[in-house]
Parts: C-alpha cells; structure tokens; sequence
C-alpha cells in the first residue's frame, strides 16, 4: 500500500502509523485501562437529588482535570508534541476512568462496574459501533451484558483503529503553538463531560442505556 493511500490527505503521520504501530498502542492501552476499577472515596447518596448533583460535579471537575492535563501535555510543537499524543490520551483516559467509577460509587453501583460497563461509557461517543457487541435489545433499551475476553480484545484492536484515524487530522494542530494547545484542551472537556454523562445516564438506572442511532 503506497504512503499516499495510507494518508490521503498528505498529513504528517504519527509515529508508528505506516506499520500500524500506533493503532495497535492504543487498542493495549484501552483495554489495560478497562481491565481495572480504581477506588473511590465517594460515598453512595442515598437521595436521587444529591446523586445527580454529586456526579455532576465529578464531572465538572474531571473535565476541568483533563483539560488542564491534555492543553499542558500538547504544548511542545511539531514532532516534539506528537510524542506527548500517546501520554496526553493515557492521563485524559486514567482522569475519565476515575469518574466513571467516582460516579458509580454515588449510585451505590460500585459492584456493577466491570471492564464492559468502563469501556462502554469511556467510548461510547467516540466508537459507536465498536462497542456495540456490548449491548444486548430489550425491548426499546439495550442492556450492557458481559463478553468474553476474545471479544473484548476485538473490540479494543477496533477501538485502536478508530481512534488512531481520528487521531491524524487532529495531530495537525500540534505544529500550531499554544493555539493546538488550546484546542486540545477544549476538546478534552468536551470529551470529559461526555464521558461523566453516558456514566450517569448508566448509573442513574438498572443497568439499561438508551443507544443513539
């Protein structure tokens, strides 16, 4: 496969790219970062007005906590930032993975939040249809159900993917000082706060989310 067909649009490529090297990076570092839950020090809220309002403000503070991390890590310009594309995405991850689980120890569903429970809130809006096989329809709903080890490491490799690609239009931004930093700060709120939601939306009910088409 020629450079060219790799790259249509003739953007610089990431480190490890042309062999798939960072794909593949990517893909072990989701799921070594779905196989474990951190601990929480929050306590469960045994009124649905506090629980909304505790989580809402873990995902206040998460998004803020990312965007912090993310727009200092993406400072270094040009090739000297594409080095910090892997690091800056490990730090967001760990801060979102916190919160998920920050978010389900309010709900009192410490218990319930397993490996597919954390990948499918942490990735859910950025790779719909690789996380799709962890949903099952009930009716109108889709239950989140557990899948066996082979599945998940499939749906990580397509996670990778996903994001990889993604990821070489926004690594653009890199070579533009404080202004690609900037950007990538902003986007780690956003990101952040989507994760916070999908988590509450999760926790909030019996383990039964609502799929967007």
């Amino acid at each position: 496969m020629s450079k060219t067909s790799r790259n249509p649009d003739n953007l610089p490529a990431l480190p490890g790219q042309a062999d798939g090297g960072f794909a593949a990076k990517v893909s072990e570092a989701v799921l070594d970062l779905v196989s474990s839950r951190p601990e929480s020090a929050r306590q469960a809220s045994t009124l649905p007005s506090e629980a909304a309002r505790a989580a809402q403000s873990v995902a206040q503070q998460a998004a803020q906590k990312a965007a912090l991390a993310a727009g200092s890590l993406a400072l270094p310009p040009g090739p000297l930032g594409w080095l910090t594309i892997l690091p800056e995405l490990l730090t967001v991850w760990r801060i979102q993975r916190q919160a998920v689980a920050d978010i389900a120890a309010i709900y009192g569903r410490t218990a319930d939040l397993g490996r597919e429970q954390m990948l499918y809130c942490m990735f859910r809006h950025t790779a719909a249809q690789a996380v799709r096989d962890l949903a099952v329809r009930v009716g109108e709903r889709m239950v989140v159900q557990p899948v066996a080890a082979k599945v998940m490491q499939q749906i990580s490799r397509v996670v990778g993917v996903k994001l990889s690609e993604s990821l070489v239009r926004k690594s653009i931004s890199r070579w533009v000082p404080l202004a690609g930093a900037a950007a990538v700060s902003a986007y780690a709120f956003y990101d952040s706060q989507r994760v916070a939601r999908t988590a509450i939306e999760l926790f909030e009910g019996e383990q039964i989310i609502e799929l967007k088409p």
